[in-house]
């Protein structure tokens, strides 16, 4: 039989380039996060560099360091002419620390919580259904008790929020609403693009637990919107929510199953006044659920993270339908974000 095999063996009718992906995206993506750790990018903010002065400015050995390179450059993080590599404009603008849409502090947060998307942690959270970061302990409980650890997760959200919070209220008429909350808001990103492009916003209201508050008023005070942005301090599963027309969640919906977020999207219909608008910014799956990947492997990160999934805009719109939105759209955002929001009649 084993030889009836070897001797039927045909050359199969697609070549097998996917398989080697998953092996090369294993080891191939992480050279970007250890070409941010290692500081090559803001090395190369100086100045254009040849292999040998980066390997003399790092000190580190060529082989592995044009490893990083040509890795970096392939993936178009860098670009390389006659023999010195340069950043690229995407470099520039998310992954050098002076740029006002620094993405840095989310690869930090990434690089430090590694562990959380080895095969081993994500298989135990597959088995058990539970997230594996902090040692499987609940972030935002981890959060509340460990004041070092929230800031660096509020650094790391502010720093993937700050340029998509700029794009959101440019994409439909806002210019109705006077009073925004920001339901779990956490450093105010979105209240403070929102104050930046939305001039009749009178007031952005940031609600998050007290010590994500404290923290989000340092954002406040940097961006000089003391006056227009402001916190408040609640338990938004327990607590009162005070006065807004328009509320704002992001990337929140995906942190929890369809019950909480059913939760939430009632909690907002019944202390909306009529006219007031909800809206749900988040990364959405297709609605036959096929893809992206991008948002499939988003929904991975979930499962070493929280206890929740992403969800499609047909999913987000049927939750806002059922407890009484209506008009309810979707748009699409910045970059792979969208939009989804309806009024309360």
């Amino acid at each position: 039989m084993a030889q009836e095999k070897i001797t039927n063996i045909q050359l199969p009718g697609v070549d097998d380039r996917a398989l080697w992906d998953v092996i090369f995206a294993i080891y191939g993506y992480p050279a970007l996060l250890l070409a941010h750790r290692l500081k090559i990018f803001s090395t190369l903010a100086k100045n254009t560099c040849t292999l040998s002065e980066i390997c003399n400015a790092l000190n580190l050995k060529p082989r592995p360091v044009e490893a990083i390179l040509t890795t970096a450059t392939a993936l178009g993080f860098l670009s390389l002419h006659e023999e010195r590599y340069r950043l690229t404009p995407v470099t520039e603008v998310y992954l050098l620390e002076n740029s006002p849409n620094y993405f840095g502090f989310f690869w930090d947060m990434m690089i430090d919580n590694y562990q959380a998307s080895s095969i081993a942690s994500l298989e135990e959270a597959i088995l058990t259904d539970k997230p594996q970061v902090y040692g499987g302990n609940n972030l935002f409980k981890t959060h509340e008790e460990q004041i070092e650890l929230l800031r660096r997760f509020t650094a790391g959200m502010h720093s993937i929020s700050i340029t998509s919070a700029l794009v959101w209220p440019t994409i439909m008429d806002f210019s109705r609403h006077r009073i925004m909350l920001d339901i779990g808001g956490g450093s105010g990103a979105h209240s403070i693009g929102a104050a930046i492009k939305l001039p009749n916003l009178e007031q952005a209201l940031i609600m998050d637990f007290p010590q994500v508050c404290e923290v989000a008023e340092g954002y406040i005070a940097q961006y000089k919107m003391q006056n227009r942005v402001k916190v408040h301090a609640a338990n938004i599963w327990q607590d009162h929510w005070p006065m807004a027309d328009l509320h704002f969640y992001s990337n929140m919906y995906h942190d929890w199953m369809p019950d909480k977020c059913h939760f939430l999207t009632a909690k907002s219909f019944s202390n909306l006044e009529s006219g007031g608008r909800i809206v749900i910014h988040e990364m959405l799956y297709n609605n036959d659920k096929t893809g992206p990947f991008a948002i499939a492997a988003f929904s991975m990160i979930m499962m070493g993270w929280t206890e929740g999934k992403m969800y499609s805009g047909q999913e987000l719109t049927k939750m806002l339908d059922e407890v009484g939105f209506e008009d309810i759209q979707i748009y699409k955002a910045f970059g792979y974000h969208s939009i989804v929001t309806g009024v309360k009649p």
